[in-house]
Protein backbone atom coordinates (compact mmCIF):
# COMPACT_ATOMS: atom_id res chain seq x y z
CA UNK A 1 0.00 0.00 0.00
CA UNK A 2 1.29 3.42 -0.95
CA UNK A 3 1.35 5.95 1.88
CA UNK A 4 1.63 9.65 1.10
CA UNK A 5 2.28 12.11 3.94
CA UNK A 6 -0.58 14.53 4.48
CA UNK A 7 1.65 17.36 5.66
CA UNK A 8 4.20 18.29 3.01
CA UNK A 9 3.90 22.09 2.82
CA UNK A 10 6.94 24.37 3.43
CA UNK A 11 5.23 26.07 6.39
CA UNK A 12 5.20 22.70 8.16
CA UNK A 13 8.98 22.32 8.28
CA UNK A 14 9.18 23.51 11.88
CA UNK A 15 7.20 20.44 12.98
CA UNK A 16 9.72 18.12 11.32
CA UNK A 17 11.31 17.12 14.64
CA UNK A 18 8.00 15.66 15.83
CA UNK A 19 7.66 13.79 12.54
CA UNK A 20 11.17 12.38 12.89
CA UNK A 21 10.38 11.15 16.39
CA UNK A 22 7.32 9.33 15.09
CA UNK A 23 9.42 7.31 12.63
CA UNK A 24 7.49 5.90 9.70
CA UNK A 25 8.22 7.76 6.48
CA UNK A 26 11.44 9.40 7.60
CA UNK A 27 12.88 6.17 8.91
CA UNK A 28 12.30 4.54 5.51
CA UNK A 29 13.81 7.54 3.72
CA UNK A 30 16.89 7.29 5.97
CA UNK A 31 17.48 3.62 5.10
CA UNK A 32 16.94 4.28 1.39
CA UNK A 33 19.37 7.22 1.42
CA UNK A 34 21.96 5.09 3.19
CA UNK A 35 21.66 2.43 0.48
CA UNK A 36 21.97 5.04 -2.28
CA UNK A 37 25.21 6.31 -0.76
CA UNK A 38 26.57 2.80 -0.22
CA UNK A 39 25.62 1.70 -3.73
CA UNK A 40 27.12 4.78 -5.39
CA UNK A 41 30.45 4.19 -3.66
CA UNK A 42 30.27 0.50 -4.54
CA UNK A 43 29.66 1.26 -8.20
CA UNK A 44 32.36 3.89 -8.57
CA UNK A 45 34.86 1.64 -6.79
CA UNK A 46 33.96 -1.18 -9.19
CA UNK A 47 34.91 0.97 -12.19
CA UNK A 48 38.11 2.27 -10.56
CA UNK A 49 36.92 5.82 -9.94
CA UNK A 50 38.66 7.81 -7.21
CA UNK A 51 36.75 9.81 -4.59
CA UNK A 52 37.71 13.50 -4.62
CA UNK A 53 37.64 15.96 -1.71
CA UNK A 54 36.64 19.34 -3.10
CA UNK A 55 35.76 22.86 -1.89
CA UNK A 56 32.23 24.21 -1.56
CA UNK A 57 33.38 27.81 -2.13
CA UNK A 58 34.64 29.11 -5.45
CA UNK A 59 34.92 32.00 -7.90
CA UNK A 60 34.83 29.49 -10.76
CA UNK A 61 31.17 28.50 -10.95
CA UNK A 62 30.01 25.83 -13.39
CA UNK A 63 27.05 27.87 -14.64
CA UNK A 64 28.30 31.39 -15.37
CA UNK A 65 25.67 32.20 -18.00
CA UNK A 66 23.19 33.42 -15.40
CA UNK A 67 25.78 35.80 -13.96
CA UNK A 68 28.00 36.89 -16.84
CA UNK A 69 26.10 35.76 -19.94
CA UNK A 70 25.30 38.13 -22.77
CA UNK A 71 21.85 38.85 -24.12
CA UNK A 72 21.96 36.17 -26.82
CA UNK A 73 21.93 33.40 -24.20
CA UNK A 74 18.90 34.62 -22.28
CA UNK A 75 17.45 31.12 -22.33
CA UNK A 76 20.52 29.36 -20.98
CA UNK A 77 19.85 26.56 -18.52
CA UNK A 78 22.54 28.03 -16.29
CA UNK A 79 21.62 28.41 -12.65
CA UNK A 80 22.03 31.34 -10.28
CA UNK A 81 24.66 30.80 -7.56
CA UNK A 82 24.54 31.96 -3.96
CA UNK A 83 27.08 34.61 -2.98
CA UNK A 84 28.88 35.12 0.31
CA UNK A 85 31.55 37.39 1.73
CA UNK A 86 34.88 35.64 2.25
CA UNK A 87 36.87 37.32 5.02
CA UNK A 88 38.42 40.53 3.64
CA UNK A 89 38.41 39.65 -0.04
CA UNK A 90 37.08 42.40 -2.28
CA UNK A 91 35.30 40.01 -4.62
CA UNK A 92 32.38 37.91 -3.47
CA UNK A 93 32.65 34.14 -3.37
CA UNK A 94 30.06 31.66 -4.60
CA UNK A 95 28.76 28.52 -2.96
CA UNK A 96 29.30 25.69 -5.44
CA UNK A 97 26.30 24.72 -7.56
CA UNK A 98 28.32 21.81 -8.93
CA UNK A 99 31.69 20.13 -8.35
CA UNK A 100 32.21 19.53 -12.07
CA UNK A 101 34.97 22.06 -12.81
CA UNK A 102 37.03 20.91 -9.83
CA UNK A 103 36.54 17.27 -10.81
CA UNK A 104 38.00 18.16 -14.21
CA UNK A 105 41.00 19.82 -12.55
CA UNK A 106 41.44 16.76 -10.32
CA UNK A 107 42.06 14.74 -13.47
CA UNK A 108 45.17 16.81 -14.19
CA UNK A 109 47.01 14.55 -11.72
CA UNK A 110 49.02 11.70 -13.17
CA UNK A 111 47.62 8.22 -12.79
CA UNK A 112 44.03 9.34 -12.21
CA UNK A 113 41.58 8.58 -15.01
CA UNK A 114 38.21 9.13 -13.32
CA UNK A 115 36.90 10.76 -10.16
CA UNK A 116 33.62 11.30 -8.35
CA UNK A 117 32.16 13.31 -5.48
CA UNK A 118 29.02 13.33 -3.34
CA UNK A 119 28.53 16.90 -2.14
CA UNK A 120 26.04 19.64 -1.35
CA UNK A 121 25.14 22.08 -4.13
CA UNK A 122 23.50 25.49 -3.80
CA UNK A 123 21.24 27.43 -6.16
CA UNK A 124 19.79 30.91 -5.60
CA UNK A 125 16.45 29.95 -7.06
CA UNK A 126 12.89 29.68 -5.82
CA UNK A 127 12.10 26.23 -4.49
CA UNK A 128 9.12 24.40 -5.89
CA UNK A 129 7.67 20.91 -5.91
CA UNK A 130 10.75 19.54 -7.72
CA UNK A 131 13.53 21.93 -6.74
CA UNK A 132 15.48 22.80 -3.58
CA UNK A 133 17.82 25.73 -2.96
CA UNK A 134 20.34 23.33 -1.39
CA UNK A 135 20.53 19.73 -2.51
CA UNK A 136 23.01 16.90 -2.96
CA UNK A 137 24.90 15.93 -6.09
CA UNK A 138 26.49 12.64 -7.08
CA UNK A 139 29.01 13.75 -9.71
CA UNK A 140 31.50 11.94 -11.93
CA UNK A 141 34.22 12.91 -14.40
CA UNK A 142 36.38 10.60 -16.48
CA UNK A 143 38.77 10.51 -19.44
CA UNK A 144 36.10 8.88 -21.57
CA UNK A 145 33.74 9.61 -24.46
CA UNK A 146 30.18 10.80 -23.99
CA UNK A 147 28.95 7.41 -25.21
CA UNK A 148 30.87 5.71 -22.41
CA UNK A 149 29.68 8.37 -19.99
CA UNK A 150 26.03 7.55 -20.73
CA UNK A 151 26.74 3.88 -20.04
CA UNK A 152 28.20 4.80 -16.66
CA UNK A 153 25.10 6.85 -15.76
CA UNK A 154 22.90 3.87 -16.64
CA UNK A 155 25.22 1.57 -14.69
CA UNK A 156 25.03 3.77 -11.59
CA UNK A 157 21.23 3.99 -11.71
CA UNK A 158 20.98 0.24 -12.28
CA UNK A 159 23.29 -0.57 -9.36
CA UNK A 160 21.40 1.70 -6.95
CA UNK A 161 17.98 0.35 -7.95
CA UNK A 162 19.16 -3.29 -7.92
CA UNK A 163 20.54 -2.94 -4.40
CA UNK A 164 17.43 -1.15 -3.16
CA UNK A 165 15.24 -3.95 -4.51
CA UNK A 166 17.45 -6.50 -2.82
CA UNK A 167 18.17 -4.80 0.51
CA UNK A 168 15.32 -2.33 1.07
CA UNK A 169 12.15 -4.14 0.03
CA UNK A 170 10.12 -2.97 3.04
CA UNK A 171 11.31 0.60 2.69
CA UNK A 172 10.28 0.76 -0.97
CA UNK A 173 6.94 -0.91 -0.22
CA UNK A 174 6.09 1.94 2.16
CA UNK A 175 5.92 4.27 -0.84
CA UNK A 176 5.25 2.12 -3.89
CA UNK A 177 2.63 -0.22 -5.28
CA UNK A 178 3.58 -3.63 -6.68
CA UNK A 179 3.41 -2.33 -10.25
CA UNK A 180 5.83 0.45 -9.30
CA UNK A 181 8.27 -2.15 -7.98
CA UNK A 182 7.96 -4.07 -11.25
CA UNK A 183 8.86 -0.92 -13.17
CA UNK A 184 11.97 -0.45 -11.05
CA UNK A 185 13.13 -3.94 -12.01
CA UNK A 186 13.58 -2.65 -15.57
CA UNK A 187 15.97 0.00 -14.30
CA UNK A 188 17.81 -2.62 -12.26
CA UNK A 189 18.30 -4.63 -15.45
CA UNK A 190 19.46 -1.47 -17.26
CA UNK A 191 16.70 -1.94 -19.82
CA UNK A 192 14.72 1.24 -19.20
CA UNK A 193 15.12 4.52 -21.02
CA UNK A 194 14.61 5.74 -24.59
CA UNK A 195 17.31 7.80 -26.30
CA UNK A 196 16.15 10.72 -28.45
CA UNK A 197 17.59 14.04 -29.58
CA UNK A 198 16.27 17.35 -28.31
CA UNK A 199 14.87 18.00 -31.79
CA UNK A 200 12.95 14.71 -31.58
CA UNK A 201 11.65 15.74 -28.15
CA UNK A 202 10.30 18.95 -29.68
CA UNK A 203 8.67 16.89 -32.46
CA UNK A 204 6.95 14.76 -29.81
CA UNK A 205 5.65 17.89 -28.12
CA UNK A 206 4.43 19.42 -31.36
CA UNK A 207 2.74 16.21 -32.49
CA UNK A 208 0.92 15.81 -29.18
CA UNK A 209 -0.04 19.48 -28.66
CA UNK A 210 0.02 21.12 -32.14
CA UNK A 211 1.52 24.23 -30.52
CA UNK A 212 3.70 26.16 -32.98
CA UNK A 213 6.26 27.14 -30.35
CA UNK A 214 7.60 23.58 -30.38
CA UNK A 215 8.60 24.02 -34.04
CA UNK A 216 11.32 26.41 -32.88
CA UNK A 217 14.70 24.87 -32.07
CA UNK A 218 15.10 26.40 -28.62
CA UNK A 219 14.85 25.25 -25.02
CA UNK A 220 13.00 28.47 -24.15
CA UNK A 221 9.74 26.51 -24.09
CA UNK A 222 11.18 23.27 -22.71
CA UNK A 223 10.34 23.43 -19.00
CA UNK A 224 9.06 21.09 -16.28
CA UNK A 225 5.74 20.46 -18.02
CA UNK A 226 7.50 19.55 -21.25
CA UNK A 227 9.89 17.16 -19.51
CA UNK A 228 6.98 15.33 -17.91
CA UNK A 229 4.99 15.36 -21.16
CA UNK A 230 7.80 13.81 -23.19
CA UNK A 231 8.27 10.95 -20.71
CA UNK A 232 4.52 10.38 -20.60
CA UNK A 233 4.41 10.11 -24.39
CA UNK A 234 7.36 7.68 -24.31
CA UNK A 235 6.04 5.95 -21.18
CA UNK A 236 9.66 5.58 -20.14
CA UNK A 237 12.70 7.48 -18.93
CA UNK A 238 13.73 9.99 -21.60
CA UNK A 239 17.44 10.22 -22.45
CA UNK A 240 17.66 13.46 -24.43
CA UNK A 241 20.81 14.61 -26.25
CA UNK A 242 22.03 17.52 -28.38
CA UNK A 243 20.45 20.62 -26.87
CA UNK A 244 20.97 24.06 -28.49
CA UNK A 245 24.62 24.90 -27.89
CA UNK A 246 24.29 28.38 -26.41
CA UNK A 247 21.35 27.51 -24.19
CA UNK A 248 23.31 25.01 -22.08
CA UNK A 249 26.33 25.28 -19.80
CA UNK A 250 29.48 26.71 -21.41
CA UNK A 251 31.66 23.66 -20.73
CA UNK A 252 29.77 21.29 -23.07
CA UNK A 253 31.63 20.48 -26.27
CA UNK A 254 30.06 21.76 -29.50
CA UNK A 255 29.04 19.57 -32.41
CA UNK A 256 27.40 20.49 -35.70
CA UNK A 257 24.46 18.44 -36.88
CA UNK A 258 22.19 19.15 -39.81
CA UNK A 259 23.24 22.79 -39.90
CA UNK A 260 22.58 23.33 -36.19
CA UNK A 261 25.09 24.02 -33.44
CA UNK A 262 24.31 21.67 -30.57
CA UNK A 263 26.05 20.48 -27.45
CA UNK A 264 27.48 17.03 -26.92
CA UNK A 265 25.31 16.67 -23.84
CA UNK A 266 22.57 14.38 -22.52
CA UNK A 267 19.84 14.85 -19.90
CA UNK A 268 18.06 11.97 -18.18
CA UNK A 269 14.41 12.58 -17.25
CA UNK A 270 12.73 10.24 -14.78
CA UNK A 271 9.39 8.87 -16.06
CA UNK A 272 6.57 11.34 -15.38
CA UNK A 273 8.91 13.53 -13.32
CA UNK A 274 11.87 15.81 -14.06
CA UNK A 275 15.42 15.83 -15.30
CA UNK A 276 17.64 14.29 -12.63
CA UNK A 277 20.94 13.75 -14.47
CA UNK A 278 22.81 16.24 -16.62
CA UNK A 279 25.81 14.94 -18.55
CA UNK A 280 28.14 15.89 -21.35
CA UNK A 281 31.49 15.84 -23.09
CA UNK A 282 33.64 18.80 -22.11
CA UNK A 283 35.11 21.42 -24.42
CA UNK A 284 37.98 19.67 -26.17
CA UNK A 285 40.62 22.33 -26.70
CA UNK A 286 41.82 25.77 -25.70
CA UNK A 287 40.39 27.06 -29.00
CA UNK A 288 36.92 25.77 -28.20
CA UNK A 289 37.16 26.98 -24.64
CA UNK A 290 38.24 30.51 -25.61
CA UNK A 291 35.38 30.69 -28.09
CA UNK A 292 32.91 29.63 -25.40
CA UNK A 293 34.48 32.04 -22.89
CA UNK A 294 33.85 34.92 -25.29
CA UNK A 295 30.25 33.87 -25.94
CA UNK A 296 29.51 33.48 -22.24
CA UNK A 297 31.48 36.58 -21.27
CA UNK A 298 33.56 34.70 -18.69
CA UNK A 299 35.80 36.74 -16.36
CA UNK A 300 39.13 35.38 -17.57
CA UNK A 301 40.99 35.99 -14.30
CA UNK A 302 38.58 33.79 -12.34
CA UNK A 303 38.65 30.99 -14.92
CA UNK A 304 42.36 31.06 -15.70
CA UNK A 305 42.98 27.67 -14.04
CA UNK A 306 40.26 26.04 -16.12
CA UNK A 307 41.66 27.66 -19.27
CA UNK A 308 45.17 26.48 -18.39
CA UNK A 309 43.92 22.90 -18.10
CA UNK A 310 43.39 22.80 -21.88
CA UNK A 311 47.01 23.82 -22.46
CA UNK A 312 48.43 20.84 -20.58
CA UNK A 313 50.65 18.60 -22.71
CA UNK A 314 48.80 15.46 -23.77
CA UNK A 315 45.52 16.74 -22.34
CA UNK A 316 42.88 14.03 -22.56
CA UNK A 317 39.26 14.91 -23.22
CA UNK A 318 36.72 14.10 -20.51
CA UNK A 319 33.02 13.52 -20.02
CA UNK A 320 31.00 13.62 -16.82
CA UNK A 321 27.63 13.96 -15.17
CA UNK A 322 25.78 15.16 -12.10
CA UNK A 323 22.88 13.27 -10.53
CA UNK A 324 20.54 15.30 -8.32
CA UNK A 325 20.02 13.04 -5.30
CA UNK A 326 16.74 14.44 -3.97
CA UNK A 327 15.11 14.72 -7.39
CA UNK A 328 16.16 11.14 -8.17
CA UNK A 329 14.66 10.04 -4.85
CA UNK A 330 11.43 11.93 -5.54
CA UNK A 331 10.95 10.15 -8.85
CA UNK A 332 12.07 6.82 -7.47
CA UNK A 333 9.48 6.94 -4.66
CA UNK A 334 6.83 8.74 -6.75
CA UNK A 335 6.35 11.46 -4.17
CA UNK A 336 4.33 14.64 -4.86
CA UNK A 337 6.99 17.11 -3.74
CA UNK A 338 10.74 17.08 -3.37
CA UNK A 339 10.58 18.44 0.19
CA UNK A 340 8.41 15.47 1.18
CA UNK A 341 11.49 13.23 0.86
CA UNK A 342 14.16 15.71 2.06
CA UNK A 343 14.71 15.17 5.79
CA UNK A 344 15.98 18.72 6.34
CA UNK A 345 14.81 20.60 3.23
CA UNK A 346 16.36 23.91 2.32
CA UNK A 347 14.03 26.21 0.40
CA UNK A 348 14.04 29.94 -0.21
CA UNK A 349 11.25 30.73 2.27
CA UNK A 350 12.61 29.17 5.46
CA UNK A 351 15.77 27.76 6.98
CA UNK A 352 13.94 25.52 9.47
CA UNK A 353 14.35 22.96 10.93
Amino acid sequence: MKRVPSNVQPNAFESRLKELRNGGLWQHVAFINNEIERSANEYFNSIGSLYALLPLTTRMISSPGAVYGKEHIDYTADTVPLKLKWFDLKNEVYLAESSQIYLELYLMMKGISSVYSIYNSFRKERADATHLAEFHHIEYEGKISQKENIKIVIGLIGTIVKNLLRNNTDDLAYFLFDEDIDQLKKFANKSAGKSITFEQALDILYTSTKQAKYKKFTSKYFGPWEEIKVTSELDDMAIISEFPLYEIAFYHAPIKKEGKEVGENTDFIWPYYREFVGSGHRVRSIRELLSKAKKFNLPMRDYRYYLESRKVTNYKETSGFGLGWERFLQGLLKMPTIYSIATFPRVDRTIYP
